[in-house]
């Protein structure tokens, strides 16, 4: 495929701090941003793809450990913030 130009935009999404972590790891091991990352994610996702090989599932998984990512897909629709601030 052609290289594609595209207009990016600047977003202000919040995610679970642990996860952004494990995000940001894992587009630091791939040499990538964090944008890149997310585009690849979301564009294998809307496809019904996995976008992870089984080495690159093993890295996320030591990842997950680093960053005390406890958690899995069950967890989606089930996260609330802390009203309490530290």
């Amino acid at each position: 495929m052609s290289k594609m130009k595209v207009e990016r935009v600047q977003t202000g999404v919040r995610m679970e701090k642990r996860m952004v972590k494990t995000l940001k790891g894992l587009a630091e091991y791939f040499d990538i941003s964090l944008g890149d990352l997310l585009e690849g994610i979301v564009l294998h996702s809307f496809e019904g793809k996995s976008p992870f090989s089984e080495k690159s599932l093993g890295k996320i998984e030591e990842l997950k450990k680093i960053y005390e990512m406890d958690y899995d897909a069950t967890a989606s629709h089930n996260m609330i913030e802390d009203d309490v601030k530290k």
